[in-house]
């Protein structure tokens, strides 16, 4: 695995830009999260987030059109890199691995 890694909430984030395509910006990213989650994320930390992993070469973003419906603003959407589906599927690979060697969780002890 690269020396760059995700944390888990930008390896979520980085997910959900990948599952919303060209509806990948940062209202539709926290709705969607949240809904996933079924929790209130912070607007805040996504766009912290999303900045972050631009910089670092995760995800690229373009200025979308402006229209009627946000008074005129245009959205930031974002799209996954080449190098952010590498890391990602290293990732997935590396936590199939770890599962696969785990011995059975016995959910019934965990109450």
């Amino acid at each position: 695995m690269k020396k760059t890694r995700l944390g888990e909430f930008q390896e979520l984030i980085l997910m959900t830009v990948i599952v919303l395509k060209e509806k990948a910006y940062g209202n539709e990213i926290q709705r969607e999260l949240e809904e996933r989650l079924n929790e209130r994320l912070s607007v805040g930390a996504i766009q912290t987030a999303l900045k972050r992993m631009e910089e670092k070469g995760f995800l690229t973003s373009k200025w979308g059109e402006a229209t009627q419906k946000r008074g005129g603003k245009r959205k930031r959407i974002y799209s996954a890199t080449p190098y952010a589906h590498q890391v990602l599927q290293e990732m997935k690979d590396i936590r199939a691995r770890l599962w696969e060697a785990m011995p059975q969780l016995h959910t019934n002890n965990l109450q």
